[in-house]
């Protein structure tokens, strides 16, 4: 049968069926609807950048407070700026974020090889793989929602991290083994209005967004913690610090010598020999003892001021240092 350039059937007299779009019950909804209303309302509610700024805030004073306390120093005495914590953050979400994105990337292309092969039409054993999804992120989820309660072995893995990922990998994987099933079972994504689909995504943001807050908060603690003992062990190779003052300090710690200048027309009448300077110390200088060691280790905290002198030694000089006059 053929038709004219207009579309009629010239047996007929009536115009042949056009092609279009299917029907809405057979259309395919995006996996994502729902996101952009969810962005857009996290949007009016809190500005991106206050948002980022405030975590890497929080990043970086959870690292500078534990790296300080380890040598028994309260961060908070330090006067570090805003920039000395988000500096810090980096140091303790660099690897959090690297793993995150590899991730992400993986389970894209995972996601286009699945939709390539329903593009073909849905093997028999779709439906188990799905279910399987399914079973894997419920127990995931679990496993990560009771470590918020109870101290289970994840919270123990990992640096802490355990958990916190358990639970944001469980929800996901449950998400999308939901999704899947409504694309295999119904024919369709059926979602609901729009905003069943926001709450949805915005319980599934709640979720994530926690967890990883929570991983990456106890991956800093536990940075924090690793750059203070590294620091330890390369104490012996830092730049040795003397330490000049107008006045008596009075300093007294293990390995720390007190020399009077002899002259009394000098400016700087008292040196300290034995000390190191720990780095990023905010407005105060943060001395540890050349020989400090946890057990019996103090440090000495000392206001920035123009009565005091610093005179950086190398550690490789120390033994052609020259002798302890002012």
């Amino acid at each position: 049968m053929t038709t004219t350039r207009d579309g009629t059937d010239p047996a007929a007299g009536t115009p042949a069926p056009a092609a279009g779009p299917p029907p809405d019950d057979q259309a395919s909804e995006p996996l994502t609807s729902g996101l952009p209303q969810l962005f857009r309302l996290l949007g009016t509610v809190v500005a991106p950048t206050t948002l980022l700024t405030s975590l890497l805030f929080y990043f970086g004073w959870a690292h500078a407070y534990y790296f300080y306390d380890w040598f028994g120093v309260n961060s908070t005495l330090l006067g570090l700026t805003t920039r000395d914590y988000v500096q810090r953050a980096a140091d303790g979400l660099f690897i959090p974020m690297m793993v995150v994105a590899c991730a992400g990337l993986l389970a894209l292309w995972a996601h286009s090889l699945l939709r390539a092969r329903l593009a073909q039409g849905p093997p028999p054993w779709l439906l188990r793989l799905v279910l399987g999804i399914a079973a894997v992120g419920l127990v995931l989820a679990v496993g990560g929602f009771w470590s918020v309660f109870a101290a289970t072995p994840l919270r123990r893995r990992l640096y802490g991290t355990a958990a916190p990922l358990s639970l944001a990998l469980g929800v996901l994987l449950l998400v999308y083994a939901v999704h899947q099933w409504r694309s295999l079972r119904v024919g369709r994504r059926a979602a609901g209005p729009a905003w069943g689909r926001v709450a949805e995504w915005g319980a599934v943001f709640v979720l994530v967004g926690l967890s990883l807050f929570w991983a990456a908060s106890n991956y800093s603690v536990a940075v924090g913690r690793q750059r203070a003992r590294q620091m330890v062990l390369e104490l012996p190779g830092e730049p040795g610090v003397v330490l000049f003052s107008e006045r008596s300090l009075s300093l007294v710690a293990p390995g720390v010598r007190e020399v009077r200048c002899r002259d009394p027309q000098a400016g700087y009448r008292f040196r300290y020999d034995g000390l190191k300077l720990l780095p990023q110390a905010g407005d105060q200088y943060l001395l540890l003892p050349s020989t400090w060691s946890r057990r019996d280790g103090v440090a000495i905290l000392i206001p920035r001021n123009d009565s005091l002198r610093l005179e950086l030694i190398p550690a490789s000089a120390r033994a052609t240092a020259r002798s302890p006059t002012c």
